[in-house]
């Protein structure tokens, strides 16, 4: 990507529609503006203009124009705004004239987004926070990306990077002037002090899983014998037909998910296959994969009939017992829920506790980290704290201290993009859109 083009890409939806947005950014955005717009209106103001072919002076819309000069605009360079007609042609039409400009080019996927990062104008927690907003599906996962776009991450590890290199800072000074009678003989307890509070405050942050569990989603397995009523649930909670109910036994082989919002929190529904034994290659194969999903899901829901021993549940990290076709004969007593799907009996009940699950497992977008790159930074951080305190205790080498402290500010620096990224904006900024 050439950062001294100046690019243009459509940022509204694709289609006809009543109005498209298309933006540009870059240095000759003010000249676009000039051969195609009759000149510069003032800036942040919009106004209407008859946009003309730069090469024909054909008129190619009637249109809405903005123009914002740099720094003060989304990416930092001068930028502009043309709210055209949606109609297909006249999206073409101006696209293929803004193509026809020197040193003009389509954006690429995300390229707006990073240029904002490399500006200086979003860090790249905000930038993560930005794409979570665009995917955000629930309201739960909306309040938790607005966090993140208005910087809350990205603060605190400001904040804890300024900790650290102040305790690097005070560390260099023992070492440079440790003959002198400028160190404080308490500095050593200062700088102990300085870490453990640090180091405390990333553990906190690292050890609520609840942020990535709300970016994507709180998994829930439904698990149980054969014909325990498993797909009539997930109907049931879809609102809609996803699997296909059968009296037949062992009608589900495969794994089938469905994404929910309940109590604005996102929630993944995995219905999967009856657990029993089976001489059916196909069906063994669905019940090795009921298990694995089950053990990886953060909650599971055995469905118990009431005419049958459902032997034991599947490993999992929580489970409830649901007792199923609570409308026939039969009921159980060694369940914590009971419901009958094709009715709805029960169903809010057990909706209610799900909500009340994953609201616990997840909070409602109050987490800081949440994502697994911040997870793994701040746990680097944490460690090389650790081993630099370690040193410092145990009188080992200032030198290798100060290293593993300056490492720690390193790892912390990761979170907005202070250090070692580039890898890391390839992958981020292509998940984009392309006028984002």
């Amino acid at each position: 990507m050439r950062s001294d083009d100046t690019i243009f890409a459509i940022a509204s939806g694709h289609g006809r529609a009543a109005v498209c947005l298309i933006r540009i950014s870059g240095p000759e955005s003010g000249r676009v503006l000039e051969r195609m717009a009759g000149g510069l209106p003032a800036p942040r103001r919009a106004v209407v203009r008859i946009l003309k072919d730069p090469s024909s002076g054909e008129p190619l819309d009637q249109a809405l124009v903005l123009w914002m000069p740099g720094p003060e605009s989304f990416t930092g360079e001068d930028q502009a705004e043309l709210h055209i007609h949606g109609g297909l042609a006249t999206r073409a039409a101006v696209l293929r004239a803004l193509g026809s400009l020197g040193h003009c080019r389509p954006a690429q996927a995300g390229e707006f987004t990073r240029r904002a990062f490399l500006h200086g104008r979003m860090d790249l927690a905000q930038v993560e926070g930005l794409a979570d907003i665009i995917d955000a599906e629930t309201e739960a996962q909306r309040r938790q990306a607005m966090r993140q776009l208005g910087g809350r991450l990205g603060n605190a590890a400001e904040g804890w990077r300024d900790t650290v290199l102040q305790v690097l800072a005070l560390l260099e000074a023992s070492l440079d002037f440790s003959d002198e009678g400028d160190v404080p003989e308490d500095l050593e307890a200062d700088i102990l002090r300085m870490i453990d509070g640090v180091r405390d405050e990333i553990g906190r942050a690292v050890a609520d899983r609840g942020g990535e569990r709300l970016r994507e989603g709180l998994t829930v397995v439904l698990a149980g014998p054969p014909n325990a009523g498993k797909s009539t649930l997930l109907n049931a909670l879809a609102r809609r037909d996803v699997a296909i109910v059968s009296p037949v036994a062992g009608t589900t082989r495969d794994v089938i998910e469905v994404h929910c919002d309940l109590g604005g929190l996102p929630v993944i529904i995995v219905d999967t296959a009856g657990l029993r034994e089976s001489l059916d290659l196909i069906e063994q194969e669905g019940v090795t994969r009921a298990r694995a999903r089950a053990q990886d899901a953060d909650l599971v829901l055995w469905l118990v009939p009431p005419d049958d021993q459902p032997g034991e549940p599947p490993q999992a990290r929580h489970l409830l017992r649901v007792g199923t076709k609570a409308d026939l004969p039969g009921s159980r007593q060694d369940c914590d829920l009971m419901i009958a799907a094709a009715t709805g009996e029960g169903l809010p009940g057990l909706i209610a506790r799900l909500e009340q699950e994953a609201g616990a497992l997840m909070g409602q977008g109050d987490a800081l980290v949440t994502r697994e790159r911040h997870r793994r930074a701040l746990e680097r951080a944490q460690d090389s704290l650790v081993r630099a305190r370690a040193l410092l205790v145990d009188g080992g080498p200032l030198e290798l201290a100060a290293e593993e402290v300056r490492l720690a500010a390193r790892s912390i620096g990761e979170i907005t993009g202070r250090v070692d990224v580039e890898d890391m904006l390839d992958r981020l900024f292509s998940s984009f859109c392309i006028g984002k």
